[in-house]
């Protein structure tokens, strides 16, 4: 029987490729066993029970409902750094934009297009849009992930002084940073040194409006504001008055809204960062490999809502995944039900994520519908699957 996939938005091909024929595209989403989704909302949507897994081709996940989905066992992936390069590439953009008042520029062209005497008339106009280099400059990067990480080396490459601050930096994300880049403790080292401030950080409780009239004060006078993560983290009223005051000299966003678009002294762009072939590509063929390495292994990479969890390929007669809620002494319980049907456990990979537990089980024996029916009788399971 086939595994059945739904696309709630249109998904590239050379992701959907990557399924082979145990796998089949079907229209209706109640009739999925895996979702692919951009852009989508899924909070209003009827979760089937037998939905195993959301996969969204991109790094936000604010469409979906991820404790909804924690709860019913539907394990929920992101692509975290298929589409860095992309959003890299307009931070870099972002920044002239906004130090070189090119788009003036560029309209004053437009409205003067019918003066036969144009090129003359650009060598006395154009002092209006002169504007000033980035070389040279400090450059703060709140947030070293896959994104800030990429725009910190570029910003070097191109003769910036940056400085980057992230509590939560990973080992391999400072592995691949230069070692030019200054890493400071605190965000208001940036706030006080830097010219230019772009944000990577997600939008969690404690994230949302963190940029808010204090942080606007703390901030060098003139600084160049950069937000390519989500408009909800800035206090939008606050920036307003930072704006207009002149703290803040230029706001470069990526999320259009009613405030945003009529902001003073504000570029704002429809969402483009990952706007290229590329990013789509990349996070198309991330989301579907995380996908077939759940469905197949039962293995947990990239997930939003539940904890990464891999048990590798199974070289065991048998597989059981178990999603839990993560409270004590489910381990012993389901070690009881293999004892009692005289199975032996040869590996077991467990792992928790706040209220949420995902364990793996390798067993000497194919695993029974009975084992299934004994462990989804226990208090706390959600979710229990026979990967073999």
């Amino acid at each position: 029987m086939s595994v059945k996939i739904n696309c709630l938005n249109p998904i590239a091909a050379c992701g959907l490729d990557l399924f082979d024929d145990t796998y089949e595209i079907v229209e209706d989403v109640k009739e999925a066993d895996a979702v692919l989704v951009r852009s989508a909302s899924m909070h209003d949507m009827e979760l089937s029970d037998d939905l195993l897994a959301v996969a969204r081709a991109g790094a936000g996940v604010n469409n979906i409902p991820l404790e909804k989905c924690a709860d019913k066992g539907i394990v929920v992936f992101n692509t975290p750094g298929a589409n860095a390069n992309g959003v890299k590439e307009l931070v870099v953009a972002a920044m002239l934009l906004a130090t070189r008042d090119i788009v003036g520029g560029i309209e004053w062209v437009k409205e003067n297009k019918d003066d036969a005497d144009i090129a003359k008339a650009a060598e006395k106009a154009k002092k209006a849009f002169a504007g000033s280099e980035i070389a040279g400059k400090k450059l703060g990067i709140i947030g070293l992930g896959a994104i800030g990480v990429l725009v910190a080396n570029a910003a070097n490459r191109l003769g910036m002084d940056v400085y980057g601050c992230d509590p939560y930096l990973s080992v391999d994300n400072a592995l691949n940073m230069s070692r030019d880049i200054t890493l400071v403790k605190t965000y208001d080292e940036i706030y006080s040194e830097c010219d230019f401030i772009t944000v990577h950080v997600p939008l969690l409780d404690s994230t949302k409006g963190m940029f808010d009239k204090e942080a606007f004060d703390k901030m060098k006078d003139g600084v160049v504001f950069l937000n390519f993560s989500r408009d909800t983290l800035v206090n939008e009223t606050d920036l307003r008055a930072a704006l207009t005051s002149g703290k803040v000299k230029k706001y470069v966003v990526d999320f259009p809204n009613p405030t945003t678009a009529g902001l003073p002294n504000t570029i704002v762009t429809p969402h483009l960062g990952a706007s290229t072939q590329e990013s789509e590509d990349n996070c198309a063929k991330m989301a579907v490999k995380e996908i077939r390495e759940f469905i197949e292994n039962g293995n947990i990479k990239n997930s939003v809502n539940y904890p990464t969890c891999d048990a590798g390929v199974c070289a065991t007669e048998g597989r059981v995944a178990v999603a839990h809620k993560n409270v004590h002494s489910m381990l012993s319980q389901f070690t009881t039900v293999f004892a009692k049907e005289g199975i032996n456990i040869e590996n077991m990979v467990n792992k928790s994520r706040g209220n949420y537990a995902y364990t793996i089980f390798d067993i000497c024996s194919e695993a029974t519908d009975a084992i299934v029916k004994d462990l989804e009788g226990i208090n706390g399971v959600i979710k229990v699957r026979i990967i073999k």
